[in-house]
């Protein structure tokens, strides 16, 4: 069971990590981990060491410069630090192949900063709904305007491209849980 005192320390540390991500200080965002890792479950994809988290910080906020959250609850576990929040940005630039729409989102997310025997955060799990993203992403495109067809084609044609990719095998073949 984890003490008062280590919950708060947790606590500050996943606050000071959301703040800094905000204020795209990558390097205090990587130092509150002694090595970044990312797991994107609707995506199934992993971020793993510095070079592949500044690459994935890099490709976010260049899709959505003005990213930010709120934060709606925080609660411990003896392992984990998790937080419900919403994101929210606007569409600027490129999502890996989907192009930018121009249109803001708000998406309900869930993060599990997850702590080590030692106290260290040695992983943010992200939970979302990809296709709720998605909708606010496209769906703000007035269909009845021409000039919107192609944004959209290119958008389905990038979505498609995305969406081919392998998942990441860490997050396929986990073990099962051993209950008591």
């Amino acid at each position: 069971m984890i003490t008062d005192d280590i919950r708060k320390a947790r606590q500050q540390l996943v606050l000071d990590h959301f703040h800094d991500e905000v204020r795209q200080d990558w390097d205090d965002v990587l130092a509150t981990f002694p090595h970044p890792r990312y797991e994107l479950i609707p995506t199934m994809t992993v971020h793993d060491g510095d070079r592949a988290v500044r690459g994935y910080y890099h490709g976010s906020r260049v899709a959505f410069p003005d990213q930010d959250h709120e934060i709606i609850a925080l609660r411990h576990t003896d392992d984990a630090v998790i937080v419900e929040f919403w994101l929210l940005g606007t569409h600027r630039g490129p999502l890996g192949a989907i192009p930018p729409t121009g249109n803001r989102f708000r998406v309900r997310m869930t993060a599990y900063f997850i702590f080590d025997a030692n106290d260290d955060l040695v992983c943010e799990r992200i939970y979302f709904d990809s296709l709720t993203l998605l909708k606010q992403l496209i769906g703000g495109l007035n269909m009845r305007r021409p000039r919107n067809w192609l944004r959209a084609a290119r958008f389905v044609r990038g979505l498609l491209k995305e969406a081919g990719g392998e998942p990441d095998p860490a997050l396929v073949h986990t073990p099962k849980a051993v209950l008591p």
